[in-house]
């Protein structure tokens, strides 16, 4: 398409959308081939529908939507709520490639109640709602299997294949299986059983379905209670252990309040610029009966609301909730037939709230660790733009470099400097150094030793700089690095300091100048990994300043002497004892352990060296 073609095409679609009413409705996108690319809704159309053609819009998936629009359409309704409704509906039919795409691959279990003479309960993933009527779906299967459980062992519902009808009963087509002499089936094919008491249970079992626990309660303790009055002692017993089993269950139930009835509550949690977790709570005579959290992918960057007031519409519809009442974390921008939307500021809705938050957040945590085991990769680059988004980074910071000092009052003074790469040590790259120039403990003057030696080779061999520094200091180690990395060499490397207590554990990151606090959890996984960062600088530096020590307390004069090897020395030591012994030992004695020649350096060594000093 020419340039003189796109403005034809944008001022044509700009004309469209001036003309549109300013009434609620729902509008459709269309591209080239007349296909629909994006379905909306709004309150006023001609303003919604302008809004795209702002100069101001710089959302980038924004403008790549209005690059591909050809033609608009619309409908006008009587309410939002119609608008939210079509628009739901038109999503559903069409799947437009730029509207909101709810990730969900996973197929979950419900219990259906079938629709025969005797039904029976069981669970399926296959939904055909002639067969039965379906409760569910259930995302926590031991919760599944924990009602059925309670249903067979209250109610005892018929669990055989056969299809029994009343005709057959009535011509006693039908024998009693082994389920029935296991006392797990009242066998209602053979009449021992009546065909009123057990559909009375299985309606039962339907309230319990529904999560009506406390009313099957209530209807139990009369009948135990009425049996009990006219003497039928072991019909009593009977409903009392089945009003103990259905208690102890309810006493499972994660209950809130016996005032809160019929309430949906929905909460989002954000994984990134493209992803959103929206989790779904119902709670029915105070139990939570049902409890979801759904993935859903932004396709035009939209707003937790915008994207709130799609899941709730499509979620309600999926597991046919008629809730009154709509618990959500913000105002909404759209109303729902039948149905109120409250923010709660406290009490046992605010409770629910936060339950419903905090599950969206262990979904989100628990989908971050499956996807990081088959990826690892994709865990360092998390901490990565962590890192970047905390400290405000132009780049991710894949490359960094860590400094460290080590000496004993100024001697064997020596400094490391590890590299880390993707998060992980890169322990090639590592580098050890002699401090030259310094007399004495001077940690400052050492670190800028270092630093300068460091980039000075680095700008030399032209190889890639780090993308930051970090100090294993607080900042004054910073500001002596920030001198000789920005002022003397002229880099822009940002550098960070990690800093320690009174303890000597690290309890702050800093960043900037002047150096400020980032606020950042101890306990954090991004906390941990730059703790062990500054754990293997102060490992690599304090174990090079050892191992000099060493070397320089276990040095000799024997080192002094050209032609005389570490074996030479381990002979003369272990017959002589000591350095002085040797000394003082003429050539023949020398020459039986280490033979004429190199008797011949040590004896010249310490004789015709004394003789010179003389």
């Amino acid at each position: 398409m020419t340039k003189e073609e796109n403005l034809k095409r944008l001022d044509r679609l700009k004309n469209i959308a001036l003309n549109l009413p300013e009434l609620p409705g729902t509008y459709q996108y269309y591209d080239d081939q007349h296909t629909i690319i994006y379905v909306g809704k709004a309150k006023n159309l001609k303003n919604r529908v302008s809004s795209y053609f702002h100069k101001e819009v710089d959302r980038f998936k924004t403008k790549v939507l209005v690059s591909k629009i050809h033609d608009i359409t619309y409908t006008v309704v009587k309410s939002e709520e119609d608008a939210l409704l079509i628009e739901n509906q038109l999503i559903k039919q069409y799947q437009p490639r730029y509207n909101v795409l709810l990730k969900d691959g996973k197929t979950y279990p419900s219990i259906c109640v079938t629709n025969e003479y005797l039904p029976r309960i069981f669970k399926t993933r296959t939904i055909n709602k002639r067969y039965g009527t379906y409760y569910g779906p259930y995302s926590h299967i031991g919760s599944m299997y924990a009602i059925l459980d309670i249903i067979k062992k209250i109610y005892k519902p018929r669990t055989c294949l056969m299809p029994i009808t009343k005709e057959g009963i009535e011509r006693k087509k039908y024998k009693p299986c082994l389920e029935y002499h296991l006392g797990n089936c009242g066998a209602p094919c053979i009449g021992k059983q009546g065909y009123e008491d057990y559909q009375q249970n299985i309606d039962l079992a339907r309230q319990i379905l529904k999560g009506n626990t406390r009313d099957v309660q209530r209807l139990l303790r009369q009948k135990m209670e009425k049996c009990a009055e006219e003497l039928r002692f072991e019909e009593a017993e009977a409903y009392k252990q089945q009003f103990i089993a259905l208690e102890n269950f309810a006493a499972k139930s994660e209950i809130v309040s016996y005032s809160i009835s019929d309430v949906d509550v929905f909460s989002i949690v954000n994984d990134d610029k493209k992803n959103a977790f929206i989790n779904y709570i119902h709670v029915t005579n105070g139990a939570i009966n049902q409890s979801f959290t759904f993935e859903y992918r932004r396709k035009l960057d939209e707003t937790d609301t915008e994207l709130l007031n799609e899941a709730i519409l499509d979620i309600r519809e999926r597991f046919k909730s008629t809730a009154k009442e709509i618990i959500v974390p913000f105002e909404m921008d759209f109303r729902i037939k039948d149905a109120e939307f409250f923010i709660p500021q406290r009490g046992d809705k605010k409770h629910l709230l936060e339950l419903s938050e905090m599950n969206a957040k262990q979904y989100k945590f628990d989908r971050l660790k499956r996807a990081e085991k088959l990826n690892p990769e994709q865990k360092q680059t998390r901490l990565m733009k962590e890192l970047q988004e905390k400290l405000k980074l132009p780049k991710l910071p894949y490359h960094i470099e860590c400094f460290d000092n080590s000496n004993i009052s100024g001697t064997d003074a020596v400094a490391g400097c590890v590299v880390y790469k993707g998060m992980k040590p890169s322990k090639k790259d590592y580098r050890k150094y002699n401090i030259r120039t310094v007399a004495g403990p001077d940690d400052y003057a050492s670190m800028q030793e270092v630093v300068r030696r460091r980039y000075s080779r680095i700008i030399e061999a032209k190889e890639p700089l780090p993308d930051l520094i970090i100090t294993d200091g607080g900042k004054g180690q910073m500001e002596v690095v920030r001198e000789v990395v920005e002022d003397e060499l002229q880099l822009q490397i940002p550098i960070a300091g990690l800093a320690k207590d009174n303890r000597h554990r690290t309890n702050e990151l800093l960043f900037g100048f002047p150096p400020q606090t980032i606020g950042l959890k101890t306990n954090s996984e991004l906390f941990r990994i730059l703790t062990q960062i500054q754990d293997e600088v102060h490992r690599f530096a304090i174990t090079f300043h050892r191992n000099k020590r060493s070397k320089h307390q276990l040095h000799s004069e024997l080192d002094e002497i050209k032609g005389i090897g570490e074996k030479s020395k381990e002979l003369l030591l272990k017959n002589f004892k000591t350095v002085k012994r040797i000394k003082i030992a003429d050539i023949q004695e020398l020459t039986g352990v280490i033979g004429p020649q190199k008797a011949t350096l040590i004896h010249n060594y310490f004789h015709l060296s004394g003789e010179q000093s003389k």
